[in-house]
């Protein structure tokens, strides 16, 4: 990558990751906020964002040869605020057989007679791939947090059920995320910051399109009742589970030009702090290549 360019993704990164989280503060992040830049600046950043996508695709076939890394990308919002835009734009340059994307939505029965963690634990990617969650375990500190009438289908044991249970899942999460980090896992974890306006346009313009109506369910519409209780959930959440090895990003996702910028940039940047390379070929390796380029020089076509 560039240098003049990473430097600017840096740049742009520093107000958006979160590696301490005791003192963050959701209102301190602006759901609109650009960088500075002004519509006039989209086109700069589909040009960035497009030099980011050629990068990512170099450096994801170097991660596959390699086959020492894995890497695990998980977004977590509110409806409408652009997940799976994000993903579509910003690995759209990959080989598709590196990367592997899961999407996470009601458990089902046989996914709540196991653990929070499990059918999560079931997707994670090989060494040497990208996994995408689109949505994931920190649902389980967010949705069934608000609705804590879920917790009752997961048939916990009286035993575990105490007001102590969510500090618990920050934990579990905290330790499971510590564990992939020691066993060489690059983790990445985007919050997309949606404003509540900006949620509100986005679902009537779904209504407007029919070609969108399916992406739309009443209790989307619904759900907005919560938007405080979500939004106190979601900053606890990166409170207690942002950390040096796993990341939060608070990617600002009123513009969706911008947070596909800021996810991008934070994949790149974080890729190239891997060292990737192709796998140095030794001495007997060597010998078998020019045996065969021997073999096939003496052909006949």
């Amino acid at each position: 990558m560039d240098k003049s360019v990473l430097k600017l993704f840096r740049k742009v990164l520093k107000s958006h990751r979160v590696t301490r989280g005791k003192h963050f503060r959701l209102k301190d992040h602006d759901p609109g906020d650009t960088h500075g830049m002004g519509s006039e600046s989209k086109d700069e950043a589909r040009e960035l964002l497009a030099r980011g996508i050629e990068w990512l695709a170099d450096a994801q076939d170097k991660l596959y040869a390699q086959d020492r890394w894995g890497v695990l990308i998980t977004f977590q919002a509110m409806d409408a605020a652009g997940k799976d835009g994000a993903i579509k734009h910003v690995m759209s340059g990959v080989n598709p057989q590196g990367v592997q994307v899961t999407s996470f939505k009601t458990p089902s029965s046989e996914e709540l007679d196991h653990d929070f963690m499990w059918r999560c634990m079931k997707a994670l990617p090989e060494r040497g791939r990208i996994g995408i969650f689109n949505r994931s375990y920190y649902e389980e500190v967010l949705i069934v947090r608000v609705h804590q009438a879920l917790l009752a289908k997961q048939k916990l044991p009286a035993q575990v059920l105490s007001e102590a249970i969510w500090e618990e899942r920050f934990e579990d999460i905290v330790n499971f995320e510590r564990y992939l980090a020691r066993n060489g896992y690059l983790i990445l974890k985007f919050f997309l910051n949606l404003s509540r306006p900006e949620q509100k346009k986005r679902f009537i313009e779904r209504l407007d399109n029919p070609n969108k109506n399916w992406k739309f369910s009443a209790a989307d519409a619904r759900e907005r009742g919560y938007w405080k209780a979500y939004m106190k959930a979601y900053q606890d959440m990166i409170r207690h589970t942002a950390a040096p090895h796993a990341p939060w990003y608070v990617v600002p996702a009123d513009n969706k030009w911008f947070s596909r910028l800021v996810v991008a940039a934070a994949i790149v940047e974080a890729l190239e702090g891997l060292d990737l390379h192709y796998p140095k070929v030794g001495a007997g390796k060597k010998k078998e290549l020019a045996a065969a380029r021997r073999l096939l020089a003496g052909e006949r076509n």
